[in-house]
């Protein structure tokens, strides 16, 4: 007769300590140099922004500012 598990939380089998291997979280942090710019934009442009941070849980400003890193990325290359 197979024995039955009477605790699911239990492990199973014999453990076996592994390295830990992941960074310590202020490791994760990549520091970038930001500057603080006032900018006057659309309605449209910034209602379209907010939508769809909200749609993709995140933040307006955030997104706008992948965008405008992206185009500065692109161009910078050529």
């Amino acid at each position: 007769m197979k024995k039955k598990i009477t605790d699911p939380n239990k492990p199973i089998g014999k453990m076996t300590r592994i390295v830990d291997f992941l960074p310590p979280p202020e490791e994760l942090v990549i520091p970038q140099e930001a500057v603080k710019v006032t900018i006057s934009l659309s309605k449209s442009s910034v209602d379209f922004f907010k939508q769809e941070a909200r749609q993709y849980h995140t933040k307006y400003q955030r997104m706008i500012r992948q965008l405008v890193d992206r185009y500065a990325m692109q161009y910078s290359q050529a």
